[in-house]
């Protein structure tokens, strides 16, 4: 989840990578730290957008941290002059209308974990879900022993 109000919420699919690689997408965004890295699907709501999260070296005052030092990379920033140490690119994002993510929650339909810095940039995308559940510890730590398809038992 990178932004939630009363207007709805936004967030980014971490662990979907695309075959197509950043600066082949995006050739303005390849002197980001991440210009050779494969370039993300966010989710499915306007797969023609870019969506750049960036971890900074320092705070500015032009953006709010997401979670850590990440933040999305502000409008027409140059990528050369940014201080990132990092960054990752999707196309797209996943969004919700006003009380949609709310009414799921309640169902639930979710299972919330406090991000880290970390997820966003998980070397390995595949095993993010299992390391996050892991990380929740307690019946959390059991489904994430559970095979991708549970068929194959």
């Amino acid at each position: 989840m990178t932004h939630h109000d009363d207007e709805g919420a936004v967030g980014l699919v971490l662990s979907r990578p695309s075959e197509v690689r950043v600066a082949d997408a995006v050739p303005d965004l390849g002197k980001l730290p991440c210009g050779a890295d494969i370039l993300y699907v966010g989710g499915p709501v306007q797969p023609e957008a870019v969506v750049v999260l960036v971890e900074l070296e320092e705070a500015r005052d032009d953006v709010e941290p997401i979670v850590g030092s990440i933040t999305y990379m502000p409008a027409g920033a140059d990528a050369s002059d940014l201080g990132a140490l990092r960054a990752r690119v999707f196309a797209g994002y996943s969004g919700w209308g006003p009380g949609q993510l709310e009414a799921e929650l309640e169902e639930p339909a979710w299972i919330v974990v406090p991000a880290e810095p970390a997820d966003v940039f998980a070397a390995d995308p595949d095993e993010l879900w299992r390391t996050v559940l892991q990380r929740e510890g307690g019946k959390y730590s059991l489904i994430a022993t559970m095979p991708y398809d549970p068929t194959l038992n």
